[in-house]
């Protein structure tokens, strides 16, 4: 990178983890993108993003990445350019930083759902304009801001809450930890020995969170339950042997029953009922999980706003 490119590089915001906003700007996103929710429904037309361009660049497959982002774009007035490993270079071998220098002189904003972190903090170190983290192997942060804007639209400030997550320390797990420690709420992970966090986000987050086996101690007391699937994208062959792990782990009518009386349920999708939840609680009176897959588009649309206008 030559210092022409390393100084524009230092004057652009990115969005890779949680941790590149601070608490305020984490609850002006959340407001704002309640705000952004409200005037679609009202089918107000608010384009603040005409003429420009997101570049999506997907190693791994989604449909609520996808479709959340090209219909935000579609709403702000401006156009996204999906790019899967077959349409760009980057499928054939090219530099993960000469293809940021290329896409970002074409593009406004640079999208990426990919499989290691350090290949999304390569992109957003070569490119002339945001990066925004659509999902890596360490952090799932787009979809947080969705899990938190539903909350905020159900029962308000999570400060000083407990959230209990139940299964595989994964980047999903890894985001609440940031968002516990930047919202300030309390974060019980329970999930069988083996499928910890990584060490890196215990150390980080520690004062906000706590470790505990046992999935039914973990519940107790809480007012928000999450979970995921249990064999994330590219773990298809662990898929036995983490069903019998994670056996006594599946968020269920008995589980939800130690938490609070109103306790939420979220899951970020797509759930397998029956194996990490049970239908009756994922279709039931206390899940949220429908609004929280619609907030991805209006989290997100708060996002590109605060990072391109």
């Amino acid at each position: 990178m030559n210092s022409n490119e390393k100084n524009s590089a230092k004057s652009v915001r990115h969005f890779l983890t949680l941790t590149d906003l601070t608490t305020d700007e984490f609850k002006q996103l959340i407001y704002r993108a309640i705000e952004l929710k409200t005037m679609q429904h009202r089918g107000e037309v608010f384009e603040p993003l005409k003429n420009k361009v997101l570049a999506m660049i997907f190693e791994k497959s989604s449909t609520r990445t996808r479709v959340s982002f090209e219909s935000g774009m579609a709403q702000f007035g401006g156009h996204a350019i999906f790019l899967s490993p077959r349409d760009t270079q980057l499928g054939r071998g090219e530099p993960v930083e000469d293809s940021a220098r290329v896409l970002s002189s074409m593009a406004d904003c640079l999208m990426v759902r990919t499989f290691e972190h350090k290949k999304a903090e390569r992109l957003a170190e070569y490119s002339s304009v945001p990066v925004i983290n659509g999902l890596t192997d360490d952090v799932h942060p787009c979809q947080l801001l969705a899990d938190m804007q539903t909350w905020f639209e159900q029962r308000g400030d999570i400060q000083g809450k407990t959230v209990t997550w139940i299964g595989d320390g994964n980047n999903m797990c890894h985001s609440y930890m940031h968002a516990a420690k930047i919202l300030d709420f309390q974060l019980n992970i329970a999930c069988p020995e083996g499928f910890e966090p990584q060490q890196s986000f215990i150390d980080e987050t520690r004062e906000n969170i706590s470790i505990i086996r046992d999935a039914r101690a973990a519940c107790k007391d809480s007012d928000l339950i999450v979970t995921d699937v249990w064999a994330s994208m590219g773990q298809e062959e662990e898929q036995k042997q983490r069903e019998l792990a994670f056996k006594n782990y599946q968020v269920n009518s008995k589980l939800m029953q130690q938490a609070n009386s109103n306790a939420l349920f979220m899951h970020c999708l797509p759930a397998h009922r029956g194996e990490e939840v049970s239908a009756d609680v994922i279709d039931g009176s206390q899940s949220v999980v429908w609004q929280e897959a619609e907030n991805r588009l209006h989290a997100q649309k708060a996002l590109l706003e605060f990072l391109l206008v």
